[in-house]
């Protein structure tokens, strides 16, 4: 069978169906529910990233924006034979129309059974928020520390950091805590989850704004076991906090997080399309190394040919390290179920206004 077309550079291979076939088919359940997923119509890309912000940071080379229709055919691709649905967002960026990107995706997620965040500025007013939860399939909002106005257009990390409640302010966190609404928080600070004031402002927001559904992205950024191990416990004991476990390689952070947090608390997602890329990740402390075989400014130091042409999907990967730590705890399949689907599943029951059943797509 020849090669597909997945997104941006990336195909859909041969070496991609045998490790499906040999890894993932048997084990994966029979739905999947995408937490964190991206979805934004190119045309809503109305500023171009500079090549010195391309050089920036790994992200901003492979992050290009994908269509819904696009995004519902890859994922038919790269879930054989599943059912799939998705709690989709934009992007976080002021290089996008968001009040367009953000009415566009809204349809789509009508259109297609999906649910959406609504990316969220931080000077928008109780009422501009309130009117975007009040729209069908909306389920709260994704905040993020590059909405911040007055950014530096050839860097993403001008506020990184920056306290939580610059780019999720208290009216809007009311507003949230009113409606019992989401929110998927990736965390600022280049020390993470575990920095103190993360942790700090997290306990703090759980405290005042207790109806939040408050999902943590990516484990905190926890993509190496050292920021784990600091971050993880510290907020294991609120059993009402979750958290999301995309564009996590490492199998021993899903164990450490399973173990940590329990099944109950975590949901799958991809953060796709970026998981789409090609590759490995390798990891040294608190620093990672990403392998990839195609040449971006940020893929120097390059493994043989041979060893290249083994490489899967970033999300594959993930998804084979996630299996690793399930059968290493010997999880229960109910618990596995709980992740790859029933998990988010409840938390969408649980949020007013958005109690119809996901259509599945397969």
């Amino acid at each position: 069978m020849l090669s597909v077309a997945l997104h941006h550079v990336w195909e859909y291979t041969e070496v991609d169906r045998a490790f499906w076939e040999r890894h993932l088919e048997g084990w994966l359940p029979g739905r999947i529910f995408d937490a964190h997923t991206h979805v934004n119509e190119p045309r809503f890309r109305v500023e171009a990233p500079t090549e010195e912000k391309r050089r920036q940071y790994w992200v901003n080379e492979v992050d290009e924006p994908i269509g819904a229709a696009e995004a519902a055919r890859c994922s038919a691709a790269v879930f054989p034979g599943r059912e799939f649905c998705c709690l989709a967002f934009g992007h976080p960026s002021l290089q996008y129309d968001i009040e367009g990107s953000n009415a566009e995706l809204q349809q789509q997620c009508v259109q297609w059974g999906w649910y959406r965040l609504a990316v969220a500025k931080p000077d928008w007013s109780a009422r501009r928020l309130a009117d975007e939860l009040e729209m069908p399939r909306t389920l709260g909002i994704k905040p993020y520390y590059s909405l911040i106005p007055g950014q530096d257009p050839d860097s993403r990390d001008k506020f990184l950091e920056a306290s939580i409640f610059e780019f999720l302010p208290r009216h809007q966190l009311e507003v949230l805590d009113r409606r019992g609404a989401c929110v998927t928080l990736h965390v600022p600070k280049a020390d993470r989850l575990g920095h103190p004031e993360n942790i700090a402002e997290i306990k703090q927001i759980r405290r005042e704004y207790p109806r939040i559904v408050l999902i943590i992205a990516h484990f905190g950024r926890c993509y190496t076991l050292a920021h784990a191990e600091e971050a993880l416990p510290q907020l294991a004991n609120d059993e009402g906090l979750y958290f999301d476990n995309s564009a996590v390689l490492n199998p021993d952070v899903h164990r450490l997080a399973l173990r940590t947090l329990g099944a109950g608390r975590i949901l799958y997602g991809t953060d796709n399309p970026i998981f789409y890329m090609r590759g490995r990740r390798q990891w040294q402390g608190t620093t990672y190394t990403n392998r990839t075989n195609y040449p971006f400014h940020f893929n120097k130091d390059r493994e043989p040919a041979q060893v290249e042409a083994t490489y899967t999907l970033y999300m594959y990967e993930a998804l084979l390290a996630i299996k690793q730590a399930c059968q290493r705890l010997r999880l229960p399949r109910d618990q596995i179920e709980a992740i790859f689907h029933g998990n988010a599943e409840r938390l969408v029951a649980s949020i007013p206004g958005n109690h119809a059943p996901a259509r599945r797509n397969r």
